[in-house]
């Protein structure tokens, strides 16, 4: 039988470990796939594990890469969660049935626009973030050449943009592929392909990553990059000689999305970052980490640098549309077709 001192001892150690925080009792891992910047990839896992304890394993590539991978370890999956990245791609996975329903219980916290896509996608996907496209030029390239400022999506076709302008491929980069849908909306398809195929002259380079564009841009190694705003914020924050635009005929925008991935490994853990990720606390993290979209969190704060939704003339996105495979597939098959294999 145990003495007094003891059981004294003993209660005391169930105590303790009572009274310790979540982060310090808490186990296991979670794999994360992320499609935002690295630079605010990485503070959000390391934020996740001192708040849990759980051990995040974390890779970081572009929406249609990430996609890729993702179809490509179907029958044996190793990710947990697709943290970021545009929501086509993931409204996609959804209707591929690559990716499981879950009803986090912050979602009465979200914007209508975060829900919305959730709803959309039989909560198999749901809203983190919001962002316009756009894109950005470098003025001190513009001023050297003499060329007129660009102000509208049609200014990109015009010939003194001759090997000036730089844009993802819609095949790596949901970034890219807003665009294309972005400009069937906008001009409809068969004037948006006439408008792609007079820019396709224009473009020096088709890069991996959406981001990629606006730091070239700032660099001066093009004078245009096309993104998402919030991307060509971050290099005017840091300095660069660049002027933002959202173009005079509208825009798109992108919803920035969050799925857990079907037959995770780590279920509990995926939907225990879910939920974290949704709060105002991490989506705080944003800003910190220079990133500049708007978050969905209607506490979280919103980066006074970000591009405010009401002072971009902004399309009604058909998400469920351009979201869908089949929509996807025959979009960027007709691109690489008629645009990508065309002459410059």
């Amino acid at each position: 039988m145990p003495t007094p001192r003891r059981l004294l001892a003993t209660g005391f150690a169930v105590t303790l470990t009572a009274l310790l925080p979540a982060a310090a009792s808490a186990q296991g891992n979670l794999t994360v796939y992320c499609s935002v910047q690295e630079e605010w990839c990485r503070p959000m896992m390391q934020a996740f594990e001192r708040a849990t304890g759980v051990r995040v394993a974390m890779t970081r590539k572009s929406s249609g890469e990430t996609m890729t991978q993702i179809r490509a370890e179907a029958a044996n999956p190793r990710g947990d969660v697709w943290w970021g990245g545009t929501g086509d791609p993931h409204m996609q996975a959804a209707e591929e049935n690559l990716t499981v329903e879950y009803r986090s219980p912050r979602m009465s916290e979200l914007h209508p626009w975060a829900t919305r896509q959730a709803e959309q996608a039989r909560f198999r996907t749901i809203g983190i973030y919001a962002g316009a496209l756009g894109y950005s030029y470098n003025t001190t390239e513009l001023t050297r050449r003499r060329i007129a400022a660009p102000t509208c999506w049609a200014d990109l076709a015009k010939p003194e943009f001759r090997g000036e302008i730089q844009v993802a491929d819609p095949n790596t980069s949901g970034t890219a592929y807003t665009m294309l849908a972005t400009l069937l909306q906008v001009m409809g398809e068969e004037p948006a392909f006439d408008f792609l195929k007079a820019m396709h002259r224009n473009v020096n380079q088709y890069t991996r990553s959406g981001a990629a564009p606006a730091r070239a841009a700032a660099t001066g190694e093009t004078l245009v990059g096309i993104t998402f705003l919030h991307d060509a914020v971050t290099q005017k924050i840091a300095g660069a000689p660049v002027e933002i635009v959202a173009p005079c005929e509208g825009t798109g925008y992108e919803i920035g999305s969050m799925s857990i991935i079907r037959g995770a490994r780590n279920m509990e853990n995926a939907q225990r970052f879910y939920d974290w990720a949704l709060s105002a606390e991490a989506q705080a993290i944003a800003g910190q980490a220079n990133s500049f979209q708007l978050p969905s969190n209607r506490n979280a704060p919103i980066p006074p640098q970000a591009p405010r939704f009401e002072n971009i003339r902004l399309i009604d996105y058909d998400f469920a549309r351009w979201g869908s495979a089949a929509e996807r597939t025959r979009v960027i098959t007709r691109w690489e077709r008629e645009v990508r294999a065309g002459a410059r």
